[in-house]
């Protein structure tokens, strides 16, 4: 698509992804212009030491989109904090200039098979356990996407035979067709409606994860994770329910549950090193993938059981004084808190810290996992009084606090011995922090507090 084109390539964007484009470019020595419409980016300290003395680069636009620039590109390159609805954009696009996304320059120019995971809660945490898989089987595999290295910084590495990737909604919506061997939609639920008109807009992105796949993976207590494809694609499902044969779920034997394959019982639940129903859904998920991409099966048991999960994903903090503290940062949407209520739950009661930004959430979604699982709530940043207020009339325990130090402590105080002070915001972080894992370290660095108090 872009090698060897004797025209300019405009690069929408400039965080991580932006950069990633702008140093593809540069290595195999095409034009191109830089634009944001911010007037600080991210990457700009970064970009602007590494670009310097770049005889590809034409020109850096900051606060606003370049109209003129966009118009002269042979093709756009765009980054996923920006919507392919913007005006600009569209125009552009109404002119015959093509849009790409990194995923889409990544399925053309890598040799190697891949496996796409894309879903609103637990992509990072199945990418993760999938790589740790296949780390397991000594395949020599990348990881990357919308979970650490950007797609295209991994075709400066050396080639690999599998690419593991997790892939958001906004990489989707500019990635016409990915071809990946195995592709699955792990969960849908309302997420980031303040970017799409409504989950029928949203559902259909995510489906482009599933455009020239040769196996599917879905969750089959989910209906919307389903692919609309035509037959002939072979298509797995996992599910915390009894597997039909050739599926993957849960059985009992005995009184002891295990992740089962159709008849076949593999590995106790209880020895999985993750705990919560979620996480054994993530691990039928994880193995389901697996198999597809052509992973021994031995070696992903063994992964099922000493991978130590990812930062501020349902991370165990401390206990203190018969207290656990949860710190479930990357909750940022109402499905993911929901996941982490009903699968942390089973075992404890839960004081619930949550709020931010809602990204158009509706909170009373939060509603029967909190009135089932929690004994209090504690509500904080821009739309803390908008949960707060969604829960009107259950009987728990419900509190404001002004920042996180402060909705420790009041959750630590409306706790009781063998409970579990969770946050999991159901929001964005902006707000408040940087980013979800800036808000995470924040909930742990209060809780060294209280258990230093």
């Amino acid at each position: 698509m872009l090698i060897g084109s004797d025209k300019m390539i405009a690069v929408v964007g400039l965080g991580l992804t932006g950069l990633s484009y702008a140093r593809y470019l540069e290595s195999r020595g095409i034009a191109f212009v830089v634009m944001d419409t911010r007037k600080q980016p991210p990457m700009l300290n970064r970009f602007e030491e590494e670009f310097a003395d770049s005889q590809y680069l034409r020109a850096l636009h900051l606060d606003g989109l370049h109209q003129d620039s966009l118009m002269a590109a042979s093709e756009i390159l765009l980054s996923p904090g920006f919507p392919m609805a913007d005006p600009a954009l569209q125009d552009a696009i109404a002119s015959g200039i093509k849009v790409h996304g990194d995923m889409s320059v990544f399925a053309e120019q890598c040799e190697g098979d891949i496996v796409a995971i894309t879903g609103s809660n637990a992509k990072s945490t199945v990418t993760a356990w999938l790589g740790h898989m296949a780390q397991k089987a000594g395949i020599d595999y990348g990881l990357g996407g919308n979970i650490g290295t950007p797609v295209l910084s991994l075709l400066n590495e050396p080639k690999k035979s599998l690419y593991i990737l997790e892939l958001s909604s906004f990489q989707l919506e500019a990635t016409p067709q990915l071809g990946a061997k195995v592709a699955s939609i792990l969960n849908i639920s309302a997420d980031h409606q303040d970017r799409y008109e409504g989950m029928a807009a949203y559902h259909q992105t995510k489906q482009k994860v599933y455009r020239g796949a040769k196996q599917v993976v879905f969750n089959r207590r989910d209906p919307l994770t389903q692919a609309l494809l035509a037959e002939g694609v072979k298509q797995v499902s996992f599910g915390l329910n009894e597997p039909d044969l050739g599926q993957y779920g849960v059985r009992q034997r005995d009184g002891v549950e295990y992740l089962a394959k159709g008849l076949d019982l593999l590995l106790p639940v209880a020895s999985l090193s993750l705990a919560g129903q979620h996480n054994v859904q993530n691990a039928l998920a994880a193995l389901a993938l697996g198999e597809a991409a052509g992973l021994e099966q031995r070696a992903m048991l063994e992964a099922l059981q000493d991978f130590p999960g990812l930062a501020h994903r349902c991370e165990f903090v401390a206990s203190v004084a018969g207290v656990d503290f949860i710190n479930d940062s990357k909750g940022t949407n109402t499905g993911a808190s929901v996941a982490a209520l009903e699968g942390l739950g089973q075992q404890q009661k839960l004081v619930l810290i949550a709020g931010g930004v809602g990204k158009g959430a509706n909170f009373e979604e939060l509603r029967p996992a909190i009135s089932k699982h929690c004994r209090a709530l504690v509500c904080i940043g821009q739309d803390g009084e908008r949960i707060a207020k969604a829960m009107d009339g259950l009987t728990i325990s419900i509190e404001q606090a002004e920042d996180m130090p402060e909705a420790v402590q009041q959750a630590f105080n409306l706790a009781q011995v063998g409970d579990a002070v969770l946050l999991s915001p159901a929001c964005a972080s902006f707000d408040m922090y940087a980013n979800f894992e800036a808000r995470g370290d924040a909930f742990k660095n209060a809780v060294k507090e209280v258990s230093h108090g």
